[in-house]
């Protein structure tokens, strides 16, 4: 059986709803839904742009704790509240991923956890040790 290796923030959310930050089994890892939240407040208030390279900041971090890095990643999954912030939000996301080129959705939803909150983000990484 394959080891699953956990990484918890200590959100009071994990216990409540039954999840983690990060989770690697074998060489895929899933990052789950990521927003702008520190100490239970929204970084980057009314702005998106920070809000995501907030966000992309955290998923960096909480893959470095299982063995892998952001060029691992080959699909992340935006969620924002207002598509019309779409270019603040891939301007971010581009000075992540720009040489790494993952796959990509970006979708409008009604809402997020907070109010104040404009963007969600989960990504998948692979994690090999071959370079293609």
């Amino acid at each position: 059986m394959t080891e699953r290796v956990r990484v918890t923030t200590g959100s009071p959310w994990e216990p409540l709803v039954g999840y983690c930050r990060v989770i690697r089994v074998g060489n895929q890892v899933e990052v789950a839904g990521t927003t702008a939240m520190r100490d239970g407040k929204a970084v980057g208030v009314n702005d998106a742009y920070a809000q995501t390279t907030y966000i992309l900041q955290v998923i960096s971090d909480a893959l470095h704790e299982v063995g892998a890095s952001m060029s691992d990643v080959v699909r992340t999954r935006i969620f924002v509240t207002d598509i019309s912030k779409w270019e603040e939000i891939g301007r971010a996301h581009g000075e992540f991923f720009r040489d790494i080129c993952p796959v990509a959705t970006m979708v409008e939803v009604k809402a997020l956890i907070d109010p104040a909150l404009l963007v969600e983000i989960e990504v998948q990484a692979i994690v090999t040790d071959t370079v293609v």
